[in-house]
């Protein structure tokens, strides 16, 4: 019979081949940092139609994964436990808004916006360390944090509204983290039951479209119901390989390629959205990217000083 590990301990984590890992975390983050080029080609959907189909493909294929790792027992055992069952349905709420906003502002012409989000997420998890974990902020992560804050006001002021596209993003994605880290589920077995929570609002919302303004899945086009019909195995690809990186290199290590999502898609914006980059965003940048560049330097002397302490 299958017994969860108690709330709040670690998941057991495996060693594994550094080099496959690094693989593994190119992977990831470049199908994250192609991803508004999948979602582009889908730009005739509403935000909130292409979201419900994500969900309920998500969750076929989310399902099918737990039960091609005979992880049923791991499933059960926490659908019987209700202080999982409320972490998980915390966390379906918090991915749930992430996609929406990415979906949205991908359609919108927002991918720079998206980029910049993901950029600050690694400082915004700093702060919530902080505040939440109470840890201690050293003076490096300190000075990051508010360069990056004064980017990102001076971006506020700048537009007649506030970047809540950028702010979203990163702040929904890292108390995601941060409650994914304090919650011991296995991966496939909580990316099943997010998406299986997250599936009655996808259909009941497709059944109100499909009574108002009608469907476009199944449409007139092949490409696009491939691409409705494969959103699931995007979306699970990505994160699949992700913790699998994760239990194969150290967390400093993986922490250097995160920013290989933001960049790719700020390319992509730039040089095939055609997206205007502002001196207003060029600052906010300018300032997140120094930020980016004190905190892991400040990563790196502190783990240094940890193997030299006796």
């Amino acid at each position: 019979m299958y017994r969860a590990p108690p709330f709040g301990s670690p998941v057991r984590t495996e060693t594994g081949s550094a080099t496959s890992g690094v693989l593994l975390a190119l992977t990831a983050y470049g199908i994250w940092g192609f991803a508004p080029v999948y979602w582009k080609a889908l730009a005739s959907f509403p935000a909130g139609e292409l979201l419900a189909w994500r969900i309920l493909t998500s969750c076929v294929v989310g399902l099918a994964l737990v039960w091609l790792t005979r992880s049923w027992g791991a499933l059960l055992a926490d659908l019987c436990s209700p202080k999982r069952c409320a972490t998980l349905a915390i966390t379906a709420a918090l991915i749930g808004t992430n996609w929406l906003t990415f979906l949205w502002a991908v359609l919108h012409e927002q991918v720079i916006a998206t980029s910049l989000g993901y950029y600050i997420t690694p400082l915004v998890n700093v702060l919530l360390g902080v505040t939440i974990l109470r840890e201690r902020l050293r003076p490096g992560q300190a000075i990051a944090v508010l360069l990056a804050a004064a980017g990102i006001g001076q971006l506020a002021l700048s537009v007649t509204t506030l970047p809540w596209v950028t702010l979203l993003l990163a702040f929904s994605f890292a108390c995601y983290g941060l409650i994914r880290k304090l919650a011991p589920v296995e991966p496939v077995v909580g990316f099943g039951l997010e998406t299986l929570f997250l599936a009655p609002f996808a259909m009941a919302h497709l059944v109100v479209l499909s009574r108002s303004t009608g469907l476009h899945f199944p449409g007139d086009e092949f490409a696009g119901d491939l691409l409705i019909a494969g959103a699931g195995a995007f979306t699970a690809a990505p994160l699949i390989c992700f913790n699998a990186a994760a239990r194969r290199l150290r967390l400093v290590t993986l922490g250097f390629f995160q920013y290989i999502a933001p960049s790719l898609s700020l390319v992509l914006a730039l040089a095939l959205f055609g997206e205007p980059f502002r001196t207003s965003e060029a600052i906010a940048f300018g300032c997140v990217w120094l930020a980016l560049a004190l905190y892991s330097v400040d990563s790196l002397r502190a783990r240094r000083s940890e193997r030299i302490r006796p």
